[in-house]
């Protein structure tokens, strides 16, 4: 049986912590991960984004199953924890703003087939 903890969850930011915290975001394409310590495995978990508050704390929001049962959620730790590891970095560097280039266009419909004319 392991000795490692699974990582507490940290709640959403609240006007009563003060200044809203600093985001940081990477492109999907190249984001990093962590190892989240989860039902007695370790899990990978892609980071979506990483937030700086005024007072020094720093909470990675991830996406990871970590049931082992291939249901992805969106959960979000404060950094370091005992239960979250380093997975890989990102050869990106991570921005404030919305990154359009690696977006991608929207979907469009597929073209109507019409029906020949009787």
């Amino acid at each position: 049986m392991s000795t490692i903890e699974e990582p507490t969850e940290s709640r959403p930011w609240r006007t009563e912590d003060g200044p809203q915290p600093e985001v940081w975001t990477w492109p999907n394409v190249d984001c990093p991960a962590l190892y989240v310590w989860a039902s007695g495995a370790w899990r990978y978990a892609r980071v979506q984004a990483r937030q700086n508050y005024a007072d020094g704390r720093v909470i990675y929001l991830v996406e990871a199953d970590l049931r082992g049962d291939t249901t992805v959620t969106v959960h979000r730790y404060a950094w370091p924890q005992p239960g979250l590891r380093v997975a890989h970095g990102s050869s990106m560097e991570p921005s404030r703003g919305v990154d359009e280039a690696n977006q991608g266009d929207m979907p469009r419909p597929a073209p109507r087939k019409l029906r020949p004319s009787a």
